[in-house]
C-alpha cells in the first residue's frame, strides 16, 4: 500500500539567524525588551525575528551589529540568505511547491489570489497588514509576490483554476484606477489557455466554501497537497483522505460558480466593455 513520506520540519535561514541574534543578545546581558528599546523597535518585532517568524531587515541588522558589537555578522548573514527565503516562514514550503506544480486550484474569498494580483493591488494588500510592515518590508513583500507570478509566463505553465468571490471585485482596495487596472488584468488572465477563472456570485444560495480560502496543488511526482492559510499562519495538508475531501469541496465550488464564459462577461461589465 502506498504511503506518502512524511516531511521533516525544515529549519530555515531565518530561524538560524534568529537563534544567533538571541544568543548575541544573551551574551550582551540584555533582555528582549532592553534590546528592542535600544534599536527602537517593538519588543514583539524583536521576538518574532528571534523566532524566525519575521525577516530581519538590513537596516535593523546594522543597528543590532553596532549595539551588540558583532562585527557585521548579522548584516552579512541577511545579505547572503537565498532569495526564495524572502517569503514568510509558514509559506515557504507552499511557495516551493507552487513554483513546480503541475496543477494549481485556488479558491479565494477576501482578496484577489496572489498569482493574479497587480503590483499596486499587492502593495495595498500588504499596506493593510497589522502589525504594519516597515517601508523596507512592504517593498520586499510586493517584489516577492511579483516574482511568484513568473510561473504564468513559463514555456509550460501549470494548469490553473481560480475561483473568486464576486464581493472581492467590489471591494475597492486602493484608488479606483488601481482597482480598474486589477480587473483589466483579471480579464486578460481569463484568456490564458492554461487558466480557468470563475466568479462565485454573491447571490448564490448554495456554497461549499464557507470555511474559507483553499489551494490545491499537484506536484511533479503527482502527489496532491492542500494549503490552508489563516492569520499569520498556514499549513500544508498531505493526508490523502483529507486532501481528497478538499478536492471534493473544490469540485462542488466549481459547479456552483459562474462558468468561465459568464465570468468574462461579468468582468467585461465591470470595465465597461459590452
Amino acid at each position: 500500500m502506498y504511503q506518502r513520506k512524511k516531511c521533516s520540519k525544515r529549519v530555515t535561514s531565518w530561524e538560524v539567524l534568529g537563534a544567533q541574534l538571541a544568543e548575541f543578545r544573551r551574551v550582551a546581558g540584555l533582555t528582549q525588551g532592553q534590546l528592542a528599546e535600544l534599536v527602537k523597535v517593538g519588543e514583539e518585532t524583536l521576538s518574532s525575528v528571534e523566532q524566525g517568524r519575521r525577516r530581519l531587515q538590513t537596516d535593523l541588522a546594522e543597528r543590532l551589529d553596532t549595539i551588540l558589537e558583532t562585527k557585521r555578522a548579522l548584516t552579512t548573514a541577511v545579505l547572503t540568505i537565498p532569495p526564495h527565503e524572502r517569503y514568510p516562514l509558514f509559506a515557504q514550503d507552499f511557495i516551493d511547491h507552487e513554483q513546480t506544480a503541475l496543477t494549481i486550484l485556488s479558491y479565494e474569498s477576501h482578496v484577489i489570489p496572489g498569482l493574479l494580483q497587480t503590483p499596486e493591488y499587492a502593495r495595498t494588500v500588504f499596506s493593510n497588514a497589522y502589525p504594519p510592515f516597515t517601508t523596507h518590508e512592504l517593498e520586499a513583500a510586493v517584489q516577492a509576490r511579483v516574482d511568484r507570478k513568473q510561473i504564468l509566463s513559463r514555456e509550460t505553465p501549470p494548469m490553473m483554476s481560480f475561483l473568486i468571490e464576486e464581493s472581492v471585485l467590489h471591494r475597492h482596495l486602493g484608488d479606483p484606477e488601481a482597482m480598474t487596472e486589477q480587473i483589466l488584468h483579471l480579464r486578460d488572465c481569463a484568456d490564458l489557455p492554461s487558466l480557468s477563472l470563475q466568479i462565485m456570485p454573491t447571490d448564490t444560495d448554495a456554497h461549499a466554501g464557507l470555511a474559507g480560502p483553499l489551494v490545491l496543488l499537484e506536484t511533479p511526482e503527482h502527489d496532491h497537497l492542500a494549503y490552508i492559510e489563516g492569520h499569520h499562519k498556514g499549513f500544508i495538508v498531505e493526508d490523502l483522505d483529507e486532501v481528497s475531501m478538499y478536492q471534493q469541496k473544490y469540485g462542488m465550488l466549481r459547479a456552483q460558480a459562474l462558468s468561465p464564459k459568464k465570468t468574462k462577461a461579468v468582468l467585461n461589465s465591470l470595465i465597461g466593455v459590452k
